[in-house]
């Protein structure tokens, strides 16, 4: 099960595009933060996922939140499918899936795929701590990014 509303959000540091690290951490106090796991790069449904994000850019501006959507593809491969989606958040690779683990949204098998990042979504304010969380076990299911954004407008 994901973590739950209310917890401290696990710090990590990943590497990402456009060509750097990003630590959670960093945010605290600052910004608050929206993390999208999702399970593989150039897939259709995550395709269609970042597309939904990166049509509805302007409300999470509006929102002042930081995005990021985590897989366990290689940086190469986020670098890759962040520009075919001309997506203007950032995408982190959990490569070594210590991130997915940590947020308990990896799933043990996936088909032939051991260690894959589950669909979840999770909303962390600037006290590090989560306001909204959710993950699904059918990879087919995306994230219902209204809810992701009225939680972020409580935090506003």
């Amino acid at each position: 099960m994901a973590l739950a509303t209310g917890a401290v959000a696990p710090d990590f540091t990943l590497k990402g595009t456009p060509d750097n690290a990003v630590t959670l951490s960093a945010h605290k106090g600052k910004d608050n933060v929206v993390l999208l796991f999702y399970p593989f790069a150039f897939s259709p449904v995550c395709a269609e996922e970042m597309c939904s994000v990166r049509d509805d850019w302007s409300a999470f501006g509006d929102l002042k939140a930081a995005v990021y959507a985590i897989s366990v593809d290689s940086v190469w491969s986020q670098k890759a499918f962040r520009a075919a989606q001309n997506a203007p958040f950032h995408f982190l690779s959990d490569f070594n899936k210590t991130v997915s683990k940590a947020y308990d949204v990896q799933f043990e098998k996936l088909g032939d795929w051991i260690g894959v990042a589950k669909r979840a979504a999770f909303v962390i304010g600037k006290d590090g701590r989560i306001a909204f969380a959710w993950s699904n076990d059918d990879p087919k299911v995306k994230p219902d990014l209204a809810a992701i954004k009225a939680a972020l407008q409580k935090l506003k």
